[in-house]
């Protein structure tokens, strides 16, 4: 049965008429959200987060895993808006490598600051709460000093927006006028904190996303900050400890199908669709994920056995192998920082670790030389 999911009203944009939609608040009604068309869905994608979160305690570092999370997920997340740049562009210029897609890099790298800053306000007794303020300062943090720094970094959209085609007038979609974003906002936020919810964590996430999505509240960076959100959320109703997914993975991966499935909700009111593929991307990357820790701590090991078998390695050589997982580029002069050594024993911690073939030079120079944990780096890339 068909149901309606919002309502349209005629706006100005542009200096031309246009049909904009106005989300109803949720949960969906009339009729409610069908259980049957996502039951068994749910399950499967719950187990799947369960075993993630058990496994992430193989690795001898949270922090490796959640490293490698985070920057596959800024990477999807960004390349899903087009924005062209590879992870070796990200690793480059968190190891202060000029890259050629600078600008483009530096978006990533703005994703991976939106998380932390969101992060730690949720982790902070007197930080924010998971909330409009906080998604308003991921965004400021997102669209700060790159192309979207000229969008309304931080605030609310004060006109009108579209998504596809030209103009308003040939968009494939055009979000709530500005006047109605603020009271679709405050509903989506009372959704979130409903003291007594009647749906399993994982469908909330997922009618939440679409429902930020159809708002569209700000004038850049709303794909972004919608995919941020279900991290987010992840976290804040205990189905991850830490963000150990990246979900973007399979939206880039069926990425008209993600259009076409929230497409389809504001045209068909069909959430069970919606709602299905989303708990089917859930399990795919969270067993993705599971391969990957498994993948991450066993080549750790595997190089801290040989490390340790060598007998050349001192204290600071196995300090530095220990900081690879989350620096895996590197030149002399950071390891100098972040081991706070002397220039020739960082040297000669290096030098070890390239003997037995951890740590690659990549310049083919004698001077200025940089150094890549190359398998390392080529699992992440996968």
């Amino acid at each position: 049965m068909a149901r309606a999911t919002g309502t349209y009203v005629t706006t100005t944009a542009g200096d031309e008429n246009v049909r904009a939609f106005v989300p109803l608040a949720l949960p969906p009604e009339d009729p409610v959200l069908d259980a049957n068309a996502y039951v068994e869905r749910n399950r499967c994608a719950e187990l799947a987060l369960a075993r993630l979160s058990a496994l992430s305690g193989f690795a001898a570092s949270s922090e490796w895993i959640t490293y490698s999370a985070i920057r596959k997920e800024a990477l999807l997340t960004s390349q899903l808006e087009g924005i062209q740049v590879t992870l070796t562009d990200i690793l480059d210029v968190e190891a202060g490598i000029k890259v050629p897609s600078a600008e483009h890099a530096e978006e990533v790298a703005n994703y991976i600051r939106a998380v932390r800053s969101a992060r730690a306000q949720l982790a902070d007794p007197k930080g924010l709460s998971l909330s409009l303020r906080l998604l308003t300062e991921a965004h400021r943090v997102l669209m700060s000093g790159v192309r979207g720094a000229t969008k309304q970094p931080g605030a609310i959209r004060t006109s009108q927006n579209w998504i596809g085609g030209t103009r308003p007038g040939n968009a494939s979609f055009v979000p709530p006028p500005a006047n109605e974003v603020p009271g679709a906002l405050s509903d989506l936020e009372r959704y979130i904190h409903a003291p007594s919810p009647t749906l399993p964590p994982l469908v909330r996430t997922a009618l939440v996303h679409a429902q930020f999505e159809t708002i569209h509240p700000f004038l850049d960076g709303n794909g972004r900050i919608g995919r941020l959100l279900i991290a987010m959320l992840l976290e804040e109703w205990k189905l991850l400890p830490e963000p150990l997914l990246y979900v973007s993975g399979y939206l880039k991966a069926n990425q008209r199908t993600y259009y076409d499935r929230l497409t389809a909700v504001r045209r068909d009111g069909d959430w069970e669709g919606w709602v299905s593929f989303f708990l089917e991307g859930v399990e795919a990357a969270a067993e993705d994920a599971q391969r990957n820790i498994v993948a991450i701590a066993a080549l750790i090991a595997e190089d801290r056995k040989r490390l340790l078998a060598n007998g050349t390695g001192t204290l600071v050589t196995l300090r530095l192998f220990e900081l690879l997982p989350t620096m895996p580029k590197l030149t002399v002069d950071r390891a100098v920082q972040a081991l706070d050594v002397s220039h020739p024993t960082a040297s000669k911690a290096i030098e070890v670790l390239r003997s037995i073939d951890v740590l690659r030079e990549t310049t083919g120079k004698p001077r200025a030389q940089r150094f890549e944990y190359k398998r390392y780096v080529d699992l992440l890339r996968e």
